[in-house]
């Protein structure tokens, strides 16, 4: 007579029954794949799909705003991101001091600009606008391009370069 003994493997539970630190596990292991893709050596920003893709990920599950900065050199090589500003759940304060420093820094000849909206919301305030508009300013006085400024929330990002906000 065979007995049949229950399988009691936690990785077939977890795969059974997807748990919220499995999905963390998959979500960070797909932001360690596009940033190889994206970061990796000499890799340039072929697509606006790609960049919207590894912002959706980095930032989509933040509580509060956080407002990032890809830097690029003059090829539009990645040098780094760095998620500059952390805020409240509907504002952050943005310093363009801040991220001029941090683009000589880097020796950066371009950026692209990005926050989300924990609301969800991807339409751009009047704040929004307006410090765009500020650091743009600020970053042309050095010759650094903003080539796209992206408020991520649901759905598909917002792009300012493809509003014609830019």
């Amino acid at each position: 007579m065979r007995t049949v003994h229950a399988v009691e493997d936690s990785c077939i539970e977890s795969i059974i029954h997807p748990t919220r630190q499995g999905d963390d596990w998959i979500i960070r292991q797909a932001i360690a794949l596009l940033e190889r893709r994206i970061f990796g050596e000499s890799t340039v920003l072929g697509s606006p799909a790609e960049v919207r893709d590894y912002l959706r990920l980095k930032l989509t599950g933040e509580p509060n705003e956080v407002f990032a900065v890809i830097f690029l050199d003059t090829r539009h090589r990645v040098l780094s991101y760095e998620p500059l500003f952390h805020g409240t759940i509907d504002q952050t304060a943005v310093y363009p001091r801040v991220v001029v420093q941090r683009a000589l820094a880097t020796n950066a000849a371009a950026v692209i600009l990005a926050h989300q909206h924990p609301s969800g919301c991807i339409e751009p305030s009047m704040a929004d606008r307006a410090i765009t508009s500020r650091l743009k300013s600020a970053l042309e006085l050095i010759d650094i391009r903003v080539l796209d400024h992206f408020i991520i929330g649901k759905g598909e990002p917002y792009s300012f370069a493809e509003a014609g906000l830019l």
